[in-house]
């Protein structure tokens, strides 16, 4: 899985952004640019042996994937979660489960959704957001 990511030159530095994880970093130069984006999503994960990968696709779009689906999915979901303000149990409740424990689970990383179910979760998490992902090959 690989998340899109947008990369605009302002003023003397190069900023990096990831939509889907509502992270923004930058560089002096496109190179560092690229060095930060890898620097700040593996420190959101927070996670031994988790590993970033940055693809440059344009001069002005790259991807991101990682070693690890499981963990990048859980990033992308507590960072939805968080920014929408939710508890946990208010998002388990959304989802009709009895237990925060269900949602929780793929929040820590623990299980990765399918993409029907990563559809819904993040429904519960964002609604109405729309996200742009790619199963990588």
């Amino acid at each position: 899985m690989r998340f899109e990511g947008e990369l605009r030159k302002m003023g003397t530095h190069w900023v990096a952004e990831i939509p889907a994880l509502d992270a923004l970093t930058q560089g002096r130069t496109r190179a560092e640019a690229y060095i930060m984006v890898k620097d700040l999503v593996e420190s959101m994960a927070d996670v031994r042996r988790f590993e970033v990968t940055v693809h440059p696709l344009s001069a002005d779009r790259f991807e991101i994937g990682a070693n690890d689906v499981k963990t990048l999915v859980a990033v992308l979901l507590r960072r939805q979660r968080e920014k929408s303000g939710l508890t946990l149990a208010e998002v388990a409740q959304r989802l009709r489960q009895k237990s925060r424990n269900a949602y929780a689970r793929y929040e820590r990383g623990d299980a990765v959704p399918t993409i029907e179910k990563l559809e819904e979760l993040l429904d519960a998490v964002a609604p109405g957001k729309e996200f742009v992902w790619r199963l990588a090959s």
